[in-house]
């Protein structure tokens, strides 16, 4: 029987009240919740009125604050932090897209991840290791953990954007040319843009480059 925390948290179903048909969920950095990425959700829906969002909260308490989620600790900043953390959290959200894909009936292939600095590790580990390619993942301030790893472990190859500002002062924007370097060796398609000026966070224009990547990967 399974021990695995139960994922939970706040969604936005489609602009017309149908069934979707299509799932993009939204995973948010070390110590947010779910509230913290639900608000990009109208933007994307611009472009996306048939899909189901949704933004869980982590899995775990933050332990360096008494609010909070994460997905992994983060008290130790190092690769071999967010290796094991990353693997640690993968069956975790593995199960909860699984479990939205039964009560949808949707597919991988009409579902996108969306994350944000530890949501985009996550986001990062957990779609190309699927069984079945996703129909992308968009990923802002983030980085993909143990980059060289991945060419042993690979199973899909769904295309991949990464957006990064480079005045970020949390992960910095050294993180993104790895981060794309190890997608690139393992054979997944990515294009990523350096946002100048920018700290830890997503601005309007990442929000404009987001929405058209999420349009073009759902397009039939």
């Amino acid at each position: 029987m399974s021990t695995s925390p139960t994922l939970n948290g706040p969604s936005l179903p489609p602009a017309d009240g149908a069934a979707p048909e299509q799932l993009v969920l939204l995973l948010h950095g070390v110590g947010a919740d779910g509230n913290d990425l639900i608000g990009l959700a109208p933007y994307f829906q611009q472009v996306l009125p048939k899909a189901l969002f949704v933004s869980p909260d982590a899995p775990f308490p933050y332990d360096m604050a008494p609010f909070g989620r994460q997905w992994f600790s983060l008290q130790e900043r190092t690769p071999e932090a967010f290796d094991s953390g990353t693997h640690l959290a993968a069956p975790i959200l593995n199960d909860f897209i699984d479990g939205l894909l039964v009560e949808t009936g949707l597919t991988d292939a009409q579902t996108a991840l969306i994350g944000f600095s530890q949501g985009t590790m996550m986001s990062l580990h957990v779609g190309p290791r699927r069984d079945q390619p996703v129909a992308g993942i968009l990923g802002y301030s983030g980085a993909l953990a143990n980059p060289t790893k991945l060419v042993d472990d690979i199973q899909s190859y769904p295309p991949v954007m990464l957006i990064h500002g480079d005045s970020d002062e949390v992960l910095p924007v050294s993180s993104l040319p790895k981060a794309v370097g190890g997608l690139e060796a393992a054979g997944v398609p990515v294009t990523s843009h350096v946002r100048p000026g920018l700290g830890h966070g997503i601005d309007e224009e990442g929000i404009k480059l987001g929405v058209t990547f999420l349009e073009s990967i759902f397009r039939s």
